[in-house]
């Protein structure tokens, strides 16, 4: 092998590996990371990560979820929801990378109703990096950094994002899930620690919609699934808030049943859903 042949292995490998430490500054870079949408001066944030793919803590990672980890690229915004630039999952999940950067990303809450308006639950698989078998709503992701799931007119980049996971998770076809029919209700700020070294800091829009779906779900994802009606969900928090069978509730859609959902519910049933979307506040909750 030539010593350019090389010189190009050294170069990609270094360029590749997580176990570099880069700034954890966001620094504009003109490197193609296809598919490249046609912005200017958006940045792609490198965030220090000390452990390398497979190495410890690691190597005990899933290998459909470390694939995710790294191949998918979550879009990094600031707290007025303003594209900033992007990372890898692996990076924005970090919390060192949340406490020390302040690492935000774009992310977003599904809740599916049938036309009994029962909503339908997943847990999480057991191998999910953040809150394995947690009970949480329909189907929770993020947009990623490609050109379908940036569009912002409408949230339709999300509304994008949002049917290819129902399809990832939940075996929920394309054709059962129109982008059209979901409805962008509202948009929340948090933040929430999984285990120490794993969490969450997302800018998250919350979608309803109703459609009566096929689901099959995918175990790499999804360990179980249930529809509810009010009634059912309050017994399930309670029973969660009172540690009962070991049930826990992922924390952004606690913080939703907290806030907002009962009444949203109260307002899908009846038809009203409209006099309560609000798109422009962005609501900062812990």
């Amino acid at each position: 092998m030539s010593l350019s042949s090389n010189l190009l292995k050294a170069t990609l490998s270094l360029s590749l590996s997580p176990s570099i430490s880069f700034s954890s500054k966001c620094r504009f870079s003109s490197s193609v990371f296809p598919p490249r949408p046609r912005f200017s001066r958006v940045s792609r944030c490198f965030f220090s990560t000390k452990t390398a793919m497979g190495s410890a803590p690691d190597a005990a990672m899933d290998a459909v979820q470390r694939r995710l980890m790294f191949d998918d690229e979550c879009i990094l915004v600031d707290e007025s929801d303003n594209i900033v630039g992007h990372d890898s999952k692996y990076n924005c999940h970090l919390m060192d990378n949340i406490e020390s950067n302040k690492a935000l990303h774009r992310a977003f809450s599904v809740f599916l109703f049938n036309n009994k308006f029962e909503l339908l639950l997943q847990q999480r698989s057991a191998t999910k990096v953040t809150f394995p078998l947690v009970w949480t709503n329909t189907c929770c992701s993020h947009p990623l950094y490609r050109e379908s799931e940036l569009i912002e007119e409408d949230a339709l980049g999300v509304r994008n994002a949002a049917q290819r996971k129902l399809l990832d998770e939940l075996g929920i076809v394309a054709e059962d899930v129109p982008v059209d029919q979901f409805i962008s209700i509202g948009r929340i700020l948090y933040k929430a620690p999984s285990d120490g070294r794993w969490g969450e800091h997302e800018l998250d829009y919350l979608l309803f919609i109703v459609q009566n779906v096929h689901v099959n779900p995918n175990p790499d994802e999804v360990a179980d699934i249930k529809y509810v009606n009010q009634e059912q969900l309050k017994e399930l928090v309670r029973k969660a808030d009172a540690g009962e069978d070991g049930l826990k509730l992922s924390p952004w859609f606690k913080l939703v049943v907290n806030n907002f959902l009962f009444k949203w519910w109260d307002h899908l049933e009846k038809g009203t859903l409209n006099e309560i979307i609000d798109m422009k506040t962005i609501h900062k909750l812990t």
